[in-house]
């Protein structure tokens, strides 16, 4: 059953030497090859696989807002489709060309006086790369992290819905958790815990993922967080409409 952790066992060794539980902020490690797992991550990639299909069908906005220490700094706007490899492939609409009419019909707000600063941006550019490597989770990472006993999966406390606990899924240290609902067949959030070049360079990641009228999954907000500048990314993709 999902309703407790599969494989007891292993688990049961593993927590008579040290607490461990989805709740706690240190990510298990259990070399897990449970069928049970096994099939559940399966039925996790197969429903990325198939929402990337029907992603590729669409263009969008995205709004990408540029905070330091609170402040708003920078606005961009992008008008995004899915690549033939799978990623986004991203056109700048400068929000100064566009008119108020359509300002109004993207549900965006006018543009934010951008303070130029060029360590900012190079800082908000790195975070915004790191993103792309753990939105949306790569099946052959997730396959990977499986293999290497990094993967946990267990409830969220919610029916129908199980949470995927992942350590040293893209650099060591770093931890991501997935809730995904198994009735619907999609994501519903994604927390990182990750850095730029240097563990004290910490990183952190929320992203919360909504569906379109057919289903399609997507990604609805995504704020990363630079800790030591204190220098966020807000994302938030609306818009969406078919090709």
């Amino acid at each position: 059953m999902i309703g407790s952790w599969v494989d007891r066992k292993p688990l049961l060794l593993v927590a008579a030497s040290v607490a461990l539980s989805l709740g706690s902020t240190t990510v298990p490690r259990v070399r897990d090859q449970n069928p049970e797992v096994k099939e559940r991550l399966a039925e996790v990639k197969a429903a990325l696989a198939k929402n990337r299909q029907q992603l590729a069908d669409y263009t969008w906005v995205e709004q990408d807002i540029l905070s330091v220490k609170g402040e708003e700094r920078k606005e961009e706007l992008f008008q995004v489709r899915l690549g033939p490899d799978g990623k986004p492939q991203k056109t700048n609409l400068d929000p100064d060309a566009m008119s108020d009419d359509e300002r109004h019909r993207h549900g965006l707000r006018g543009r934010i006086v951008a303070k130029k600063k060029e360590e900012y941006k190079e800082y908000a550019d790195a975070m915004k790369n790191l993103m792309q490597q753990y939105v949306p989770p790569q099946q052959d990472l997730l396959e990977q992290a499986y293999q290497q006993g990094n993967l946990m999966i267990g409830p969220a406390g919610v029916p129908n819905e199980m949470r995927i606990v992942l350590s040293n899924y893209v650099k060591q240290q770093d931890s991501m958790t997935i809730v995904y609902d198994r009735q619907q067949k999609k994501l519903l959030s994604i927390t990182v815990a990750s850095y730029l070049d240097d563990p004290k360079n910490a990183v952190n990641l929320n992203v919360q993922f909504n569906s379109l009228p057919d289903g399609t999954n997507h990604v609805a907000t995504l704020v990363a967080e630079g800790v030591e500048k204190k220098l966020s990314v807000a994302l938030t993709n609306a818009n969406y409409q078919k090709l």
